[in-house]
Protein backbone atom coordinates (compact mmCIF):
# COMPACT_ATOMS: atom_id res chain seq x y z
CA UNK A 1 0.00 0.00 0.00
CA UNK A 2 2.68 2.20 0.79
CA UNK A 3 4.71 1.57 -2.43
CA UNK A 4 1.48 1.38 -4.26
CA UNK A 5 1.01 5.16 -2.48
CA UNK A 6 4.69 6.04 -2.79
CA UNK A 7 3.63 5.40 -6.33
CA UNK A 8 0.45 6.48 -6.96
CA UNK A 9 1.09 9.47 -4.59
CA UNK A 10 4.55 10.30 -4.64
CA UNK A 11 5.59 8.90 -8.29
CA UNK A 12 2.27 10.21 -10.18
CA UNK A 13 2.11 13.16 -8.43
CA UNK A 14 5.58 13.76 -9.40
CA UNK A 15 4.74 12.64 -12.97
CA UNK A 16 1.59 14.69 -13.20
CA UNK A 17 3.94 17.76 -11.29
CA UNK A 18 6.43 17.26 -13.61
CA UNK A 19 3.90 16.89 -16.94
CA UNK A 20 1.57 19.41 -15.85
CA UNK A 21 3.48 22.29 -13.09
CA UNK A 22 6.48 22.04 -14.10
CA UNK A 23 6.36 21.26 -18.34
CA UNK A 24 3.51 23.24 -18.74
CA UNK A 25 4.62 25.98 -16.37
CA UNK A 26 8.29 25.90 -18.73
CA UNK A 27 5.95 25.52 -21.97
CA UNK A 28 3.75 28.68 -21.07
CA UNK A 29 7.11 30.27 -20.07
CA UNK A 30 8.90 29.60 -23.21
CA UNK A 31 5.65 30.68 -25.26
CA UNK A 32 5.61 34.28 -22.96
CA UNK A 33 9.07 34.80 -24.27
CA UNK A 34 8.89 33.96 -27.39
CA UNK A 35 5.86 36.31 -27.57
CA UNK A 36 7.51 39.08 -25.87
CA UNK A 37 10.37 38.50 -28.21
CA UNK A 38 8.33 38.80 -31.33
CA UNK A 39 6.69 41.72 -29.86
CA UNK A 40 10.10 43.16 -29.16
CA UNK A 41 11.04 42.38 -32.99
CA UNK A 42 7.56 44.26 -33.93
CA UNK A 43 7.54 47.23 -32.00
CA UNK A 44 10.50 48.92 -33.60
CA UNK A 45 8.45 48.55 -37.52
CA UNK A 46 5.57 49.07 -35.81
CA UNK A 47 7.13 51.96 -33.84
CA UNK A 48 8.13 53.55 -37.37
CA UNK A 49 5.44 53.15 -39.12
CA UNK A 50 3.27 54.72 -36.46
CA UNK A 51 6.28 57.75 -36.14
CA UNK A 52 6.96 58.09 -39.60
CA UNK A 53 10.24 55.93 -39.50
CA UNK A 54 12.26 55.66 -42.37
CA UNK A 55 12.20 56.29 -45.46
CA UNK A 56 13.51 53.27 -47.83
CA UNK A 57 16.74 54.96 -48.04
CA UNK A 58 17.43 55.21 -44.38
CA UNK A 59 16.45 58.73 -43.81
CA UNK A 60 13.91 59.93 -41.10
CA UNK A 61 10.36 60.87 -42.76
CA UNK A 62 7.60 62.83 -40.69
CA UNK A 63 4.47 60.66 -39.84
CA UNK A 64 2.14 59.41 -42.01
CA UNK A 65 -0.79 60.99 -40.77
CA UNK A 66 0.70 64.63 -41.21
CA UNK A 67 -1.08 65.71 -44.38
CA UNK A 68 1.15 67.12 -47.01
CA UNK A 69 0.23 69.91 -47.81
CA UNK A 70 0.10 71.47 -44.47
CA UNK A 71 3.83 69.82 -44.03
CA UNK A 72 5.00 71.68 -46.79
CA UNK A 73 3.13 75.20 -45.94
CA UNK A 74 5.46 74.73 -42.69
CA UNK A 75 8.50 74.01 -44.25
CA UNK A 76 8.13 76.53 -47.18
CA UNK A 77 7.43 78.55 -44.51
CA UNK A 78 11.39 78.96 -42.76
CA UNK A 79 13.33 78.10 -46.34
CA UNK A 80 15.19 81.22 -47.27
CA UNK A 81 15.96 79.86 -50.81
CA UNK A 82 13.71 78.02 -53.31
CA UNK A 83 12.85 74.74 -52.16
CA UNK A 84 13.77 71.76 -54.84
CA UNK A 85 10.79 68.86 -55.23
CA UNK A 86 13.74 66.11 -54.65
CA UNK A 87 14.96 67.72 -51.40
CA UNK A 88 10.92 68.21 -50.71
CA UNK A 89 9.80 64.64 -51.25
CA UNK A 90 13.23 63.12 -49.11
CA UNK A 91 12.88 65.35 -46.21
CA UNK A 92 9.02 64.86 -45.50
CA UNK A 93 9.59 60.79 -46.62
CA UNK A 94 7.21 61.00 -49.51
CA UNK A 95 7.69 60.64 -53.27
CA UNK A 96 8.90 63.31 -55.65
CA UNK A 97 5.55 63.02 -57.81
CA UNK A 98 3.18 63.62 -54.79
CA UNK A 99 5.37 66.76 -53.68
CA UNK A 100 5.10 67.91 -56.84
CA UNK A 101 1.23 67.63 -57.51
CA UNK A 102 0.87 68.94 -54.16
CA UNK A 103 3.10 71.84 -54.17
CA UNK A 104 0.94 72.52 -57.65
CA UNK A 105 -2.85 72.63 -56.09
CA UNK A 106 -1.46 74.85 -53.59
CA UNK A 107 -0.51 76.80 -55.98
CA UNK A 108 -3.58 77.07 -57.94
CA UNK A 109 -5.60 77.00 -54.54
CA UNK A 110 -4.25 80.26 -52.99
CA UNK A 111 -4.91 81.54 -56.76
CA UNK A 112 -8.10 81.05 -56.53
CA UNK A 113 -8.47 82.69 -53.23
CA UNK A 114 -6.54 85.73 -54.58
CA UNK A 115 -4.45 85.20 -51.36
CA UNK A 116 -1.68 88.26 -50.46
CA UNK A 117 1.12 85.57 -51.20
CA UNK A 118 1.38 83.33 -54.42
CA UNK A 119 3.74 80.00 -54.87
CA UNK A 120 5.98 80.44 -57.03
CA UNK A 121 8.22 77.71 -58.77
CA UNK A 122 11.42 79.72 -59.76
CA UNK A 123 15.75 78.73 -59.73
CA UNK A 124 14.75 74.89 -59.50
CA UNK A 125 12.73 75.22 -56.63
CA UNK A 126 9.30 76.16 -54.67
CA UNK A 127 9.01 79.07 -52.71
CA UNK A 128 6.40 82.27 -51.35
CA UNK A 129 6.39 85.67 -52.95
CA UNK A 130 4.25 88.66 -52.12
CA UNK A 131 1.57 88.70 -54.70
CA UNK A 132 2.31 91.56 -57.20
CA UNK A 133 -1.02 93.66 -55.97
CA UNK A 134 -0.01 94.27 -52.91
CA UNK A 135 3.54 94.90 -53.92
CA UNK A 136 2.77 98.89 -52.86
CA UNK A 137 1.58 97.78 -48.67
CA UNK A 138 4.83 95.67 -48.48
CA UNK A 139 7.04 98.54 -49.66
CA UNK A 140 5.57 100.92 -47.94
CA UNK A 141 6.35 98.34 -44.84
CA UNK A 142 9.77 97.24 -45.48
CA UNK A 143 11.64 100.26 -47.00
CA UNK A 144 10.01 103.48 -45.30
CA UNK A 145 11.03 105.52 -47.78
CA UNK A 146 13.97 104.23 -49.04
CA UNK A 147 15.57 103.63 -52.28
CA UNK A 148 16.87 100.06 -52.74
CA UNK A 149 16.60 99.81 -56.25
CA UNK A 150 19.73 99.31 -58.94
CA UNK A 151 20.69 102.03 -60.86
CA UNK A 152 20.80 102.17 -64.24
CA UNK A 153 24.10 101.88 -64.68
CA UNK A 154 23.65 99.20 -62.31
CA UNK A 155 21.12 97.21 -64.36
CA UNK A 156 22.66 97.63 -67.41
CA UNK A 157 26.08 95.98 -66.53
CA UNK A 158 23.37 93.05 -65.26
CA UNK A 159 21.82 92.68 -68.50
CA UNK A 160 25.17 92.46 -70.23
CA UNK A 161 26.40 89.89 -68.02
CA UNK A 162 23.23 87.99 -68.00
CA UNK A 163 22.99 87.59 -71.98
CA UNK A 164 27.04 87.09 -72.64
CA UNK A 165 28.00 85.06 -69.46
CA UNK A 166 30.57 83.72 -68.58
CA UNK A 167 32.21 86.84 -69.34
CA UNK A 168 34.99 88.72 -68.39
CA UNK A 169 35.09 92.38 -66.36
CA UNK A 170 36.35 93.93 -69.40
CA UNK A 171 34.59 92.90 -72.06
CA UNK A 172 31.34 93.90 -70.48
CA UNK A 173 33.15 97.60 -70.03
CA UNK A 174 33.42 97.36 -73.40
CA UNK A 175 30.32 96.64 -74.49
CA UNK A 176 29.02 99.27 -72.19
CA UNK A 177 31.30 101.85 -73.21
CA UNK A 178 32.51 102.80 -69.76
CA UNK A 179 34.70 101.77 -66.93
CA UNK A 180 32.58 99.29 -64.93
CA UNK A 181 34.53 98.12 -62.19
CA UNK A 182 32.49 99.69 -59.33
CA UNK A 183 29.18 98.82 -60.45
CA UNK A 184 30.33 94.99 -61.20
CA UNK A 185 31.53 95.43 -57.14
CA UNK A 186 27.99 96.10 -56.41
CA UNK A 187 26.43 93.34 -57.83
CA UNK A 188 29.27 90.75 -56.46
CA UNK A 189 28.15 92.12 -52.97
CA UNK A 190 24.29 91.84 -53.39
CA UNK A 191 24.70 88.24 -54.59
CA UNK A 192 23.72 88.91 -58.21
CA UNK A 193 27.04 87.48 -59.75
CA UNK A 194 29.53 85.52 -59.27
CA UNK A 195 32.72 84.60 -60.45
CA UNK A 196 32.79 81.61 -63.22
CA UNK A 197 36.66 80.87 -64.15
CA UNK A 198 39.12 82.61 -65.88
CA UNK A 199 39.30 83.10 -70.02
CA UNK A 200 41.97 80.11 -71.15
CA UNK A 201 43.55 83.40 -73.54
CA UNK A 202 43.84 86.03 -71.00
CA UNK A 203 43.12 84.65 -67.74
CA UNK A 204 40.91 87.34 -67.00
CA UNK A 205 37.89 86.77 -64.74
CA UNK A 206 35.15 85.93 -65.98
CA UNK A 207 31.42 86.35 -64.01
CA UNK A 208 28.03 84.06 -64.19
CA UNK A 209 24.62 85.59 -62.78
CA UNK A 210 23.81 83.54 -59.73
CA UNK A 211 20.88 81.36 -58.67
CA UNK A 212 19.68 84.65 -56.67
CA UNK A 213 19.61 86.81 -59.78
CA UNK A 214 17.10 84.02 -60.99
CA UNK A 215 15.18 84.42 -57.99
CA UNK A 216 14.87 87.86 -57.74
CA UNK A 217 13.71 88.24 -61.90
CA UNK A 218 11.57 84.96 -61.06
CA UNK A 219 12.93 83.00 -63.62
CA UNK A 220 13.13 79.12 -63.70
CA UNK A 221 16.31 79.25 -65.92
CA UNK A 222 18.16 81.41 -68.15
CA UNK A 223 16.10 79.99 -71.11
CA UNK A 224 13.23 82.62 -69.84
CA UNK A 225 15.17 85.58 -70.36
CA UNK A 226 13.18 87.73 -72.74
CA UNK A 227 14.54 87.82 -76.44
CA UNK A 228 17.39 90.74 -76.71
CA UNK A 229 16.53 91.34 -80.89
CA UNK A 230 13.95 94.03 -79.90
CA UNK A 231 16.47 95.87 -78.05
CA UNK A 232 19.22 96.19 -80.01
CA UNK A 233 20.12 99.34 -82.33
CA UNK A 234 19.32 99.17 -85.74
CA UNK A 235 22.13 98.27 -88.17
CA UNK A 236 23.20 101.35 -89.59
CA UNK A 237 23.99 102.65 -86.37
CA UNK A 238 26.19 99.68 -85.62
CA UNK A 239 28.04 99.96 -88.92
CA UNK A 240 28.19 103.61 -88.54
CA UNK A 241 30.19 103.19 -84.84
CA UNK A 242 32.32 100.37 -86.30
CA UNK A 243 33.14 102.24 -88.80
CA UNK A 244 34.87 105.23 -86.65
CA UNK A 245 37.52 102.75 -85.31
CA UNK A 246 37.89 104.99 -82.08
CA UNK A 247 37.15 103.28 -79.11
CA UNK A 248 34.17 104.72 -77.04
CA UNK A 249 35.65 104.79 -73.90
CA UNK A 250 38.64 105.06 -71.73
CA UNK A 251 39.72 102.11 -70.29
CA UNK A 252 42.01 103.93 -67.63
CA UNK A 253 39.16 106.62 -67.04
CA UNK A 254 37.77 107.09 -63.30
CA UNK A 255 34.59 104.82 -62.37
CA UNK A 256 31.48 106.47 -63.39
CA UNK A 257 29.52 104.68 -60.97
CA UNK A 258 29.82 107.74 -58.33
CA UNK A 259 27.69 109.78 -60.86
CA UNK A 260 25.30 107.04 -61.85
CA UNK A 261 24.74 105.82 -58.33
CA UNK A 262 22.41 108.14 -56.96
CA UNK A 263 19.83 106.06 -55.30
CA UNK A 264 21.75 103.16 -54.90
CA UNK A 265 22.37 102.50 -51.17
Amino acid sequence: MTDDGNTAGGGDAADDGDALGGGSVAADRGATGADRGATGADAPSGGGDATGGRTPDGERGVPDAVELKPALEAVLMVVDEPAAEAHLAKVLGRTRREVADALRELADEYDAQRRGFELRRVAGGWRYYTRPAYAPAVEGFVLDGRQARLTQAALETLAVIAYRQPVSRSRVSAVRGVNCDGVMRTLLQRGLVEEAGTEPGTGAILYRTTNHFLERMGLRGLDELPELAPFLPEADAVEAESREGVPSFDPDAPDSEDADDKTEL
